[in-house]
């Protein structure tokens, strides 16, 4: 599934590059009407195309970044669970450990004595 939005934003990108090209080399102006009917704005043809390829990678951004942050809040929360369980478990294990006699670290052998 990744692939596919890779060759589609490929694609796009491809596309907004060749429109982009063709703007260029055709430097015509564009009347875009401003909101409310306020009147309209005189723009070059790259310059708007600039603007409107701006405007749709901040539209993308903004639909991107809820699951980026969720991801982020779950991994956080699984690394405080992790430690806090790792706690539990060290706690566990040293109280466990500690009814236990320590073992020695080295064999007693009769030249010691």
């Amino acid at each position: 599934m990744r692939l596919v939005q890779l060759v589609q934003v490929l694609l796009l990108l491809a596309l907004g590059g060749y429109l982009l090209l063709v703007a260029l080399e055709n430097p015509v102006p564009v009347r875009l009407p401003l909101p409310l009917g306020q009147g309209e704005a005189l723009l070059p043809l790259g310059t708007a195309v600039v603007l409107f390829a701006a405007l749709g990678a901040a539209y993308m951004a903004l639909l991107l970044l809820p699951p980026l942050w969720s991801s982020a809040w779950q991994q956080r929360r699984g690394r405080r669970e992790r430690v806090l369980l790792e706690n539990r478990l060290t706690a566990a294990l040293q109280a466990r450990l500690g009814t236990v006699p320590p073992a020695s670290s080295a064999p007693s052998t009769p030249e010691d004595a």
